[in-house]
């Protein structure tokens, strides 16, 4: 004889508490499976980018260590880096407030070059200016979350804030004076010579910082801009400016 009512039921259920079980451990194991990553994503890659940058940065100093004397304090306007370039990158930004360091900075924006905990300047849409340009706009890039996280505290940048670029033989002092909290990834405005969103109408040695926002996001692109106030000497003993002191 079949079963009938209550007796029938049960299978139903057993199969029913099954499939929730199975389930359950399945949305379990997703959930582990996105942890790791975000672990892995905003946490490994940044130490796998700040160990490459470190071993990258030290080759750089080497080389500056050991090159011969600079035949000037900055190569022809226009030339490119020159004698201050390197191999491994043209120099080292130290921004206090955001209290990430000194970050390598290297030439371009692309995910293979600011993936290794550095900076990049712009190559393109729109080309840097160099600090020893006698003006433009040097440009530049890094990731705010994930791979080194350089420009995490962007946010913490106010007006009159310090933004020294350092190079074999010369420290660019830059003062910020402007700041852009959200804009348009696509805004290649912001990286123009003469950075009129940010209330300047004529030619000036700038420098722009650029990432992504809101945090663990790419949607939009945050902006802060700064204008050279002076440049120093570097000397023997590699003193910094009052400003990193």
């Amino acid at each position: 004889m079949p079963p009938t009512g209550h007796a029938a039921a049960r299978p139903r259920r057993h199969r029913l508490a099954a499939f929730l079980s199975l389930l359950g451990e399945l949305l379990i194991t997703a959930g582990l499976v996105l942890g790791l990553f975000v672990v892995y994503s905003l946490w490994w890659t940044n130490v796998l980018a700040d160990r490459n940058a470190q071993a990258r940065a030290d080759e750089v100093r080497a080389r500056w260590r050991t090159a011969a004397p600079a035949p000037s304090s900055s190569p022809a306007p226009g030339a490119g880096p020159g004698a201050l370039d390197t191999a491994g990158g043209i120099g080292f930004l130290h921004v206090p407030a955001m209290r990430n360091g000194e970050v390598l900075v290297k030439r371009g924006t692309s995910a293979d070059v600011i993936n290794d905990g550095v900076a990049g300047y712009y190559t393109d849409p729109v080309k840097s200016a160099l600090p020893w340009d006698p003006s433009g706009n040097f440009s530049l890039a890094a990731h705010r979350d994930g791979h080194g996280a350089k420009f995490h505290n962007i946010h913490r940048l106010k007006d009159g804030d310090p933004i020294v670029f350092e190079t074999r033989d010369t420290w660019y002092v830059y003062k910020v004076f402007a700041e852009l909290r959200q804009t348009s990834k696509y805004n290649v405005n912001v990286l123009a010579a003469v950075p009129r969103e940010a209330g300047r109408d004529r030619p000036g040695r700038y420098i722009t910082l650029t990432t992504c926002t809101p945090v663990y996001t790419s949607k939009y692109r945050y902006v802060v801009w700064g204008e050279l106030v002076r440049t120093e000497k570097v000397d023997a003993k590699r003193t910094p400016p009052a400003e990193l002191r």
